[in-house]
């Protein structure tokens, strides 16, 4: 079913505001959360508002809490979350970022202490929508094998890189498993087989059945072992450079609560030299001939655009057993 996308955020905040946010930062939160199922990321739109719901509940996440500056210097700065949530705290040193960028060319922003920032994609389309290249990367708790093991020793660190333009930001935004954790889940609940191989079952075969990948415990990285390397090198980036909590850390809390972030902005010259080589990419790109007869290449974003376009014309897409479950709340 579809609702006016409206009605979604109005009914976020109205839970929201029944749990002691404020007015703006239950808008904030509300707002993010019906624009991620707006632009079709649904795992981390309405799919997890109870989640979140549920987390504030325990105390996980403080809806009171306020970032704080802990150090910095140059064009970098550290600030502690204070376990506040998670889309505010991002959303903020992201903001930071893109101020020190205005000065500096390029500014960092490392964030330690604060909880699951949603759509991690949300930060790198601010950062391109303000004319700045974004790029953005967290840590999480356990739920990766490294390459060659079994059991869950990395986070599935998602990594964002967004670049500015004219005609629709390029703005990829990636998990380091083949699926998300969220879309594994997606995929079970409906009953749904994976289109490709997303995982391995407890004796080590490749599966397609987001079921048996998620009890195994066992997702499969990108690029096999580079996507294990990767998650490796951005848990400790964001470990170092925030002075927080690592992989290893927040999985000991059994809870995924006290990540690390990272938001870097970068200024980019505004000549027609950069308008012109990012055409020239895009153009070339799309000019491979298809797979598929009637099939097109899109570059990463487009199809957000487009699943956004068609969220605000004709309603946002909802489970209607979560959209039942929200709305009880």
């Amino acid at each position: 079913m579809r609702i006016p996308f409206a009605k979604l955020q109005s009914e976020f905040k109205r839970i929201l505001l029944n749990l002691d946010f404020t007015d703006a930062k239950a808008d904030k939160c509300a707002t993010v959360f019906a624009e991620n199922s707006r632009d079709g990321v649904y795992t981390h739109g309405l799919n997890r508002f109870p989640v979140f719901v549920n987390m504030v509940k325990q105390g996980l996440v403080k809806p009171d809490a306020e970032a704080t500056k802990t150090g910095g210097f140059g064009a970098i700065e550290q600030w502690d979350g204070n376990l506040g949530p998670g889309i505010l705290n991002a959303g903020f040193c992201m903001s930071r970022a893109i101020e020190l960028a205005k000065t500096n060319g390029i500014g960092c922003v490392a964030l330690k202490n604060t909880n699951h920032w949603m759509r991690a994609g949300t930060y790198g389309w601010q950062a391109a929508d303000a004319g700045f290249i974004g790029i953005c990367f967290t840590n999480t708790i356990a739920n990766l094998p490294p390459w060659g093991g079994i059991d869950p020793r990395l986070g599935n660190n998602p990594l964002v890189i967004a670049v500015p333009r004219n005609d629709g930001n390029v703005v990829l935004d990636m998990a380091i498993s083949q699926y998300s954790v969220g879309k594994l889940q997606q995929y079970k609940m409906n009953n749904e087989q994976l289109p490709l191989p997303g995982g391995y079952d407890k004796d080590g075969n490749l599966s397609t059945d987001p079921t048996i990948i998620l009890e195994a415990k066992r997702a499969l990285p990108i690029g096999f072992w580079k996507g294990a390397g990767l998650s490796l090198v951005l848990d400790l980036l964001a470990s170092i450079l925030s002075q927080g909590n690592s992989t290893a850390s927040i999985t000991q809390k059994e809870k995924e609560s006290g990540v690390s972030q990272v938001f870097i902005c970068i200024k980019p010259q505004d000549n027609n030299y950069t308008a012109n080589i990012i055409e020239e990419i895009i153009s070339y790109t799309k000019s491979s001939r298809p797979e598929k007869e009637g099939a097109s290449i899109s570059y990463p974003g487009e199809n957000t655009l487009r699943t956004r376009e068609k969220s605000l014309a004709e309603g946002v897409l909802v489970d209607e057993r979560i959209w039942e479950k929200v709305q009880a709340l």
